[in-house]
């Protein structure tokens, strides 16, 4: 009974000093716990930045044909070419068009193409 006593009061001091040792590093920095997002954050940060659609869109109100349209377009999806490229398929796949009347006509037939959206 004496050593199952003193076992268990070992086992308690044991505990409590690592309790009370420093928390772990890593490098020279301690370890931080981050908390997860909730829902509610979530759908906050979705309705501050309007969707790629709507910046698209956007984008019709500038003249038709001219560099500052398809600069509208680059800064929503940025330009990428490929030297061979394939017929696009999506609006996200004007990015890979080489030159730049081809891309502003890629984009143009897929924004114009897209049903009104709600601006935000």
């Amino acid at each position: 009974m004496k050593t199952m006593m003193l076992s268990f009061a070992a086992v308690l001091v044991s505990t409590a000093a690592l309790a009370q040792a420093d928390p772990p590093m890593v490098g020279d920095h301690p370890l931080v716990q981050v908390k997860p997002r909730t829902v509610a954050a979530t759908k906050q940060q979705a309705t501050k930045q309007p969707s790629t659609a709507v910046k698209l869109q956007a984008c019709l109100e500038i003249d038709d044909g001219t560099k500052e349209r398809l600069n509208c377009y680059d800064a929503v999806i940025p330009p990428a070419p490929k030297p061979k490229t394939m017929k696009a398929k999506s609006v996200a796949d004007c990015k890979f068009t080489k030159e730049e009347d081809e891309r502003l006509a890629c984009f143009n037939g897929f924004v114009e193409a897209m049903p009104k959206l709600p601006k935000t």
